[in-house]
């Protein structure tokens, strides 16, 4: 590993308490972050608290085995790479696993060294360009492992030229997914380029894409580029790609198709070098259904699709959201405001937030805007939030098979303090320990 690199995370299982010792031991001898589970249900736990960038695993295991631990981090995480570590016997279930997409298996006794290749074989395969540099996010805030998945996810594409389709609700930052994906590619230092294609009238929007040359029609006084010829090298983010009228759809897919375009009036097609984004806050699948959008340019579009989730499904990013807006707003307007009162932060936690974190980042600039103090209250909260708000559920609202998913947001909001995740839940603290023990979740982990 690099001096300089930030540790990497390895979560390792086993029941094998000192088989899980001394794997453990070799890892951190090496330089990385360990983290131990003695059941493939407490790695689950563990892997909700905190994202590894690498999963070790027993395959014969009480409980949950290796197997269904793979399946099981598969379904949640598909980019995080898992090694598993097989009896002799069991090699057969190895290759079925590795089939089934697990990274690669170790067959026991093994050498340290051939561990140390696997190891980092993995994280070499799962290291995104510019490994150690965080810069690559442009501000993105997050501790929720189901925005972690997309980041991991995007971090893995940016290396590649595949089209993206990025879905999700309006104000869940896909524009800023999109320039993301392109600092992180090898388009960095070329164009990024974006338009919303729902906010340019027809009659221009294939102008403003593809060009024209100078008399094609009345006002084309000069030649136009085009935002294809502008992105040239870099990448074209289409914004609201769902809104784009057919005949352009017809268009566009040709231009994807034969990687040229041909400028409005003119007769000379001109090869372009764009990589190409695109985002919505339609279900285009439906879309396509219903004869608004073009099938064929669905699959070009959507090679690779990325969803991002509202603001509602992630309310442990709420603290790190308003604290992140609150100093940078601040800043902006020369402020001495530099906290919410706990109250005003549990009003914040609660909000419905059907404009998603641009939403958020709205009411808090209205509450620095607004704020005398240095410590915003919860009144003035509630006032700039201008709509009731949705309590947060208690434990007994929610439904049993969310249990883990809902303890885990209480202590992510909390960052582990089980007194004040216990009253958020609206349970006794005894109680409220019992259902962390059920689904061997530990308060210290999300400190």
């Amino acid at each position: 590993m690099s001096a300089t690199a930030a540790p990497r995370r390895i979560l390792i299982v086993d029941d094998d308490a000192a088989l899980l010792r001394l794997l453990s031991l070799r890892l951190q001898k090496e330089g990385f972050t360990v983290t131990e589970a003695a059941s493939g249900e407490e790695a689950l736990g563990k892997l909700a608290a905190s994202l590894p960038d690498l999963v070790i695993t027993d395959m014969r295991m009480g409980g949950m085995d290796g197997l269904a631990l793979f399946e099981a981090v598969n379904r949640r995480h598909p980019a995080l790479p898992v090694i598993i570590l097989t009896a002799h016997g069991n090699i057969p279930d190895a290759v079925l696993a590795t089939r089934k997409g697990v990274f690669s298996y170790l067959t026991k006794p093994f050498e340290a060294r051939a561990l140390m290749i696997e190891v980092e074989r993995a994280l070499e395969l799962a290291a995104p360009p510019g490994e150690g540099e965080e810069d690559w996010r442009l501000g993105i805030v997050t501790r929720s492992p189901v925005l972690e998945r997309v980041l991991a996810e995007a971090r893995m594409v940016a290396r590649s030229d595949a089209a993206v389709l990025i879905s999700g609700e309006s104000g869940t930052g896909k524009e800023l997914l999109a320039r993301a994906i392109h600092e992180a590619s090898g388009r960095r230092d070329a164009p990024f380029v974006a338009i919303n294609c729902g906010a340019i009238p027809e009659a221009l929007l294939e102008s403003e894409l593809f060009g024209h040359v100078k008399g094609s029609f009345t006002g084309a006084l000069r030649d136009h580029k085009g935002l294809f010829q502008s992105a040239d090298g870099g990448t074209l983010f289409l914004d609201e790609i769902g809104d784009m009228p057919l005949a352009l759809q017809v268009k566009l897919l040709r231009v994807l198709q034969e990687r040229e375009v041909r400028p409005v009036g003119s007769t000379q097609a001109v090869k372009v070098n764009v990589r190409v984004i695109s985002a919505t806050h339609r279900e285009l699948r439906a879309e396509t259904t219903a004869g608004r959008f073009r099938e064929d340019l669905y699959y070009r579009l959507n090679v690779v699709g990325l969803v991002l989730p509202p603001l509602a499904a992630r309310r442990e990013d709420i603290p790190l959201l308003a604290t992140h807006f609150l100093a940078l707003l601040a800043a902006r307007y020369g402020k001495a405001t530099g906290t919410f009162a706990p109250e005003a932060m549990q009003r914040l936690v609660a909000g419905a937030w059907k404009g998603n974190v641009r939403e958020l980042q709205n009411v808090v600039e209205k509450c620095v805007a607004l704020c005398p103090t240095p410590m915003i209250p919860a009144a003035l909260v509630e006032r700039a939030m201008e709509g009731p708000m949705d309590d947060m559920a208690s434990f007994d609202e929610a439904r049993r098979a969310f249990e883990l998913e809902y303890l885990t947001q209480l202590l992510r909001v909390t960052s582990g303090n089980v007194t004040q995740a216990a009253r958020l839940a609206k349970r006794n603290r005894s109680d409220f320990y019992s259902l962390l023990g059920r689904h061997q979740l530990d308060p210290a982990s999300f400190k």
